[in-house]
C-alpha cells in the first residue's frame, strides 16, 4: 500500500529532462560545459537529498506503526488487534481520499465495471486477514522473531505464483529460498519467548501478505484494470472498514467500555491510537513514493535492512531478551532473501 505526488514529487526522468534542458540552455564552449555540468551536480544532489529525506521517513512510519502497534497490544493492555485495524483502514481511507481527491498527489483512477469492484473487495479482504494476523502476533511475540517470520514473505510469494500460473523460476532462484526457511525454523528455536499461536497467526499474515501480492498481479492485470498502489488503498480500505466494524464488535464486544476505561486512566489513549493510525497511513503513501523515486534493487536492499532496524531499535525499546541462535537464524533468513532478490534480478 502506498501512494502520492504532485507538488514537488518528480520521478527520475524529469530530473533527467531537467538537467538535459539545463545543459542545453547554457549553450557550447568550454564555459557552458562547466556551467552544464554544475548545474547537472547541483540537479543530482537535490535529488539525492530527496530520496534520503523519502528514506527516512519511509523507515520512521513503517517501524514506527510496528512498535506502536507492539505496545499498545502488548504492553499498553490494549488487547483489541481487530479495532485497531480497522482504525488503520479508517485512517487510510480518509487520508487516502484527501491526498487523491483534494491535493491530487496521484490521478484519481476510477473503477470502471462491477467485476473490477469484486476484484478489488476480494483483495481487501486478504489485506484485511494479514494485517489483523500481524497485529494478533505481536500480542504474543517480541518484534525482532515478528520481522524474522515476516521475512520469509518472498518464499509463500514463490510458491503461490507458481500454483496460480505454473511457471517455474530457474532452479537457483529456489535454492536461494532454503535459507529463508531455514534461517526461520533456527530463530524459532532460539527464540525465547516463543509462542505458538503467536507464530501461527505471524507465519498465516506473511503468507497472506504474499498471495495478496500473487493475487493482485493476477486480477489486475489487464491494462483497463490496473491501479496504483494509492489507488487501490483508496478503495480497499473503505470495504475492510465495513468488514472489520462488525467483525471487532463481535469478536471484542467490550472494546468500547475498555477504550473509555482506559481513556480515563491514561488520556493519552486517543493521542496514540490517531499517531498509530495516521502512521500507518504515511507508511503506505513513504512505500509508495520510495518505490517511484528508486530503483527495484534499491528498494530490495532497503527493505531488508529496513527489517534489521527495527529488530534492533525493538530490542533497545523493549528490552526482549534474544540469543545468539535466535540473530543468527535471523541473518540467515535476511542474506536468503536478498540472495533470492539476486537471483531473481538475473535469471528472469
Amino acid at each position: 500500500m502506498s501512494t502520492h505526488g504532485s507538488y514537488s514529487m518528480r520521478s527520475k526522468g524529469s530530473f533527467e529532462n531537467e538537467a538535459k534542458a539545463t545543459g542545453k540552455e547554457s549553450g557550447g564552449g568550454g564555459g557552458g560545459g562547466g556551467g552544464k555540468s554544475g548545474k547537472t551536480m547541483s540537479t543530482n544532489s537535490k535529488e539525492n537529498l530527496f530520496i534520503v529525506f523519502l528514506v527516512t521517513l519511509w523507515y520512521s512510519s513503517n517501524i514506527g506503526v510496528i512498535l506502536l502497534n507492539k505496545y499498545l497490544l502488548s504492553n499498553y493492555g490494549f488487547k483489541f488487534p481487530i479495532f485497531l485495524t480497522m482504525c488503520h483502514m479508517s485512517a487510510c481511507a480518509v487520508l487516502s481520499y484527501v491526498s487523491i481527491v483534494f491535493f491530487k498527489v496521484v490521478p484519481q483512477q476510477m473503477i470502471k465495471s462491477r467485476s473490477q469492484f469484486i476484484k478489488i473487495a476480494t483483495l481487501s479482504l486478504v489485506f484485511c486477514a494479514s494485517v489483523v494476523g500481524g497485529n494478533i502476533s505481536l500480542r504474543y511475540l517480541a518484534v525482532s522473531f515478528n520481522q524474522a517470520v515476516g521475512a520469509t514473505t518472498p518464499f509463500f510469494t514463490a510458491v503461490f505464483a507458481y500454483l496460480a500460473t505454473l511457471k517455474r523460476e530457474a532452479w537457483v532462484t529456489y535454492g536461494a529460498l532454503v535459507p529463508v526457511v531455514a534461517g526461520v525454523v533456527i530463530a524459532s528455536g532460539g527464540e525465547p519467548g516463543f509462542h505458538l499461536f503467536g507464530f501461527i497467526m505471524c507465519l498465516s499474515a506473511t503468507a497472506a501478505r504474499a498471495f495478496k501480492s500473487v493475487l493482485q498481479s493476477i486480477l489486475l492485470s489487464s491494462e483497463g484494470e490496473k491501479l496504483n498502489s494509492m489507488n487501490l488503498l483508496l478503495y480497499m480500505s473503505p470495504i475492510a472498514v465495513l468488514v472489520l466494524l462488525p467483525a471487532a464488535l463481535i469478536m471484542e464486544p467490550n472494546v468500547v467500555d475498555v477504550i473509555l476505561t482506559l481513556a480515563k486512566d491514561h488520556k493519552s489513549v486517543w493521542l496514540l491510537l490517531f499517531l498509530n493510525s495516521v502512521t500507518a497511513y504515511a507508511a503506505n503513501l513513504t512505500n509508495f513514493l520510495v518505490t517511484k523515486h528508486t530503483s527495484a534493487l534499491t528498494l530490495q536492499v532497503l527493505g531488508n535492512a529496513k527489517g534489521a532496524v527495527a529488530v534492533v531499535i525493538s530490542i533497545l525499546l523493549f528490552r526482549n531478551p534474544v540469543t545468539v541462535l535466535g540473530m543468527g537464524g535471523y541473518t540467515i533468513t535476511v542474506m536468503g532473501v536478498a540472495a533470492y532478490g539476486e537471483t531473481k534480478r538475473r535469471f528472469r
